[in-house]
C-alpha cells in the first residue's frame, strides 16, 4: 500500500490531526538546532562578557588605590609627582584597552546561527508553496451524495 492510499483510508480529522502533530515536530525540531547552534557560542559570549567586566572593575574599583601606590613608588625613584601620576594612569588605561580590544576579539568569533536560518527559510518556502487538497464537488463526493438535505 503506498503513501498516497493511506491517506485515502484516513479521515478529515486524522488527517488535520497529523498535519498538525507533523508540524509541530518542525517547529520543534528548528527550535532545537537554533538551541544548539547557539549554545556552541554562549562560552564565547561569556567569555567575551567576563573580560568586559574584568576590565570595567579594573578601571573602577583598583585603579585608585594601585595608581597611588605606584605613583608615590615612581616618585621615590627621582621622577615629579605630577609625572608618576600621569604614567600610572596611562599604563592603567593601556591595560583596559587591551583586555577590551580580547573581549572584542572574543565577540567577533560569535558566528549567526546559519543552519537554523537555512533550515527555516527552506520550511517557510515549501509552506509558501503548498496548495490546499483540492474539493470535490457534492455531486462526486461519494459520502454527500447520501446526506439529504433539507428546503428549509
Amino acid at each position: 500500500m503506498s503513501a498516497a492510499d493511506d491517506g485515502a483510508d484516513r479521515s478529515l480529522g486524522q488527517l488535520v490531526a497529523s498535519a498538525t502533530a507533523e508540524m509541530s515536530a518542525l517547529v520543534h525540531d528548528e527550535i532545537a538546532l537554533a538551541k544548539a547552534e547557539l549554545r556552541q557560542d554562549a562560552k564565547r559570549a561569556g567569555i567575551g562578557s567576563a573580560a568586559f567586566m574584568v576590565a570595567g572593575a579594573l578601571a573602577l574599583f583598583a585603579l585608585p588605590v594601585l595608581s597611588f601606590a605606584a605613583a608615590y613608588g615612581i616618585h621615590n625613584l627621582g621622577l615629579g609627582l605630577a609625572w608618576s601620576f600621569l604614567i600610572v594612569g596611562g599604563a592603567f588605561l593601556v591595560l583596559a584597552g587591551l583586555l577590551a580590544l580580547l573581549a572584542m576579539a572574543k565577540i567577533k568569533k560569535i558566528k549567526k546561527p546559519e543552519k537554523s536560518m537555512i533550515s527555516a527559510r527552506e520550511t517557510a518556502a515549501v509552506l509558501q508553496n503548498a496548495k490546499p487538497h483540492p474539493r470535490l464537488a457534492p455531486a462526486e463526493h461519494p459520502v454527500l451524495e447520501s446526506v439529504t438535505r433539507s428546503s428549509v
